[in-house]
């Protein structure tokens, strides 16, 4: 999902630089609404469950995109049902991002430490080879879409900031410990200056956070209430979102919201820091007690002693971080 919502801001990008360009983007179609309102993008969906599922399917995918008469291909996943597209679709020119894998390699095992190349920058190089002027560094936003009256039932109508919190990740290496989290929205529900949104997704997570909204007056969980689309929008209209090295820091970024992440065994060098975002918002493991970090890109690889490396980022500090943001003096009791 991450990936996907750091797409949308070249995208939109390259509509508003090249106005004669029209994109077809193709995506699962739980990721269609991240595309909406945006001048001369259109959507198509794939399904890989159903009738786009395994070689067969792909091949009647690549029927179906023949048929669009489009000029060129941009391949912004690079991945085997892309390669595999490719075939079916020669004689078209089709470009594809360069991941970078051996420097993420590089990176994670300890050879280099640097920054590395941005994703966002990585999707731009996509379109410049297809011969597009393309600059992603100063962003335009869509205008925040008002909220429909169940969104505004759902936070109480509240006036006062709204700051989201989305604690999960992929995988548990990149969560903030749950003990430390409820220490932070302890400390901002209990001061009553925010409305505290608490975002997630599956069974398990829901009853995690209808748990800490029972125990909070100021803190609602948002999981299981709405729609993805009016969740998209209620994310549109954050003063800040607080998130992991995940999607929902993506998505919040891609809207022009305030982001503060929180960072496990991966690290920002890798690429996948949010878009226009301060470096100085990013609270990052020890390094010094943890030195093997990044242990891996997407936080599914660690060695021993490493499960708990988001313990060493200060709760005060993160509450310290969202009050800079929201612009208020903070001072713990």
């Amino acid at each position: 999902m991450g990936d996907v919502a750091m797409i949308v801001p070249v995208l939109r990008a390259l509509v508003d630089q090249n106005p004669k360009v029209k994109v077809t983007v193709l995506t699962r179609p739980f990721y269609a609404p991240f595309f909406d309102n945006i001048k001369n993008i259109t959507v198509i969906t794939a399904h890989f469950n159903a009738e786009h599922k395994g070689i067969n399917g792909l091949f009647k995918l690549s029927e179906q995109l023949r048929k669009l008469d489009f000029d060129a291909i941009a391949d912004l996943h690079n991945v085997l049902r892309t390669r595999i597209l490719k075939l079916f679709l020669v004689g078209k020119t089709f470009v594809q991002m360069d991941k970078g894998r051996a420097e993420k390699k590089s990176l994670t095992s300890g050879k280099i430490f640097k920054q590395l190349k941005s994703t966002h920058l990585r999707y731009g190089d996509v379109f410049k080879k297809l011969g597009f002027e393309l600059n992603i560094s100063n962003p335009s936003f869509t205008k925040k879409p008002k909220l429909n009256t169940y969104i505004i039932k759902i936070i109480n109508d509240s006036n006062k900031p709204l700051i989201g919190i989305a604690p999960f990740a992929q995988y548990p290496s990149k969560e903030y410990p749950m003990e430390l989290l409820e220490k932070v929205i302890n400390e901002l529900n209990k001061k009553n200056n925010y409305s505290i949104l608490l975002f997630g997704g599956g069974k398990k997570e829901i009853k995690i956070l209808n748990g800490i909204e029972a125990q909070y007056k100021n803190v609602i969980n948002i999981a299981g209430k709405l729609s993805f689309k009016d969740e998209l929008k209620l994310i549109n209209n954050l003063n800040l979102m607080v998130s992991m090295d995940s999607g929902n820091a993506h998505i919040a970024a891609m809207y022009g919201v305030h982001v503060i992440t929180l960072w496990g065994v991966t690290h920002p060098y890798a690429g996948f820091y949010p878009y226009n975002q301060k470096l100085k918002n990013a609270l990052l493991s020890d390094r010094v007690k943890y030195p093997k970090i990044p242990t891996s890109v997407y936080g599914n690889k660690y060695p021993k002693g490493y499960e708990d490396v988001m313990k060493s980022i200060d709760y005060k500090s993160v509450v310290k971080k969202i009050e800079s943001i929201i612009k208020k003096p903070y001072s713990f009791e």
